[in-house]
């Protein structure tokens, strides 16, 4: 796939080249290729074959992973996080070292120590990275899926955004079986605090356990807001909010 820079906006197909524009600018793919029944049938093509299933497959778990916790990702997301999180998928998905080429699977992946390791950490906004924005010491209980900050002091413990006038912090806990594709996730309160230099200790409790014990995911979410005659609006539509895993078990 190539990128088109010109002085004419092309859209189309030109001499077996197909213009289309996209959120990176205007790009070039070849038209046509190789039929889909030659690609299904043909034993030239067993590698294109298995590749095609374990990528409809990662893409599978990452749309599931994104579905558990969705009223977080409306909040805090960029226009990548499927294909970056898919790309996670793919290389926990690598770590089955039991499975045929073709059929290796993401639930085998995950139950090693690489596997947890690999999702642990994911920033679904990549714009605004949990490690760049959370500059405090914290602590997760994953027994209790408790999560506490102490000595708390948002005008330095933050780096928020221009315009921001208060922030939130809310957590939740995700408990999912990737073979069955079963999951329940648990939400915590939300603390809503101004930027300032109060000090103070935050306390996020999950509503209850998870029911779905396979494997654990803990998240954090911060938003960020400007008040105006006393009411707090999304900053920037949502675009400088972090959602971070925290840990995975």
């Amino acid at each position: 796939m190539a990128k088109f820079e010109g002085i004419f906006e092309i859209q189309g197909t030109m001499k077996g080249m197909t213009f289309y524009k996209s959120k990176d600018g205007l790009l070039i793919r070849a038209k046509g290729g190789v039929s889909k029944q030659r690609i299904k049938n043909d034993p030239a093509f067993q590698r294109t074959r298995e590749n095609g299933s374990e990528f409809k497959h990662n893409s599978q778990m990452g749309q599931l992973l994104r579905q558990t916790v969705s009223p977080l990702l409306r909040l805090a997301k960029d226009y990548r996080v499927s294909s970056r999180l898919n790309r996670v998928m793919s290389q926990i998905k690598n770590l089955d070292t039991v499975s045929s080429r073709g059929e290796r699977q993401v639930p085998i992946g995950i139950g090693t120590v690489d596997g947890k390791a690999l999702l642990k950490g994911f920033d679904f906004n990549q714009n605004a990275a949990f490690l760049s924005v959370f500059r405090s010491p914290y602590s997760l209980d994953p027994v209790t899926g408790i999560f506490t900050v102490t000595d708390f002091q948002s005008e330095f413990h933050l780096r928020v955004p221009e315009g921001t006038t208060h922030a939130s912090l809310s957590g939740a806990v995700l408990g999912i079986d990737f073979a069955t594709r079963l999951y329940d996730t648990q939400y915590s309160n939300k603390v809503n605090f101004a930027i300032d230099t109060t000090l103070q200790t935050i306390t996020l409790t999950p509503a209850a356990l998870p029911t779905v014990t396979e494997t654990q995911l803990f998240f954090l979410l911060i938003e960020f807001f400007q008040e105006i005659n006393g009411v707090q609006y999304p900053l920037k539509n949502n675009s400088h909010n972090v959602l971070h895993i925290l840990e995975v078990v």
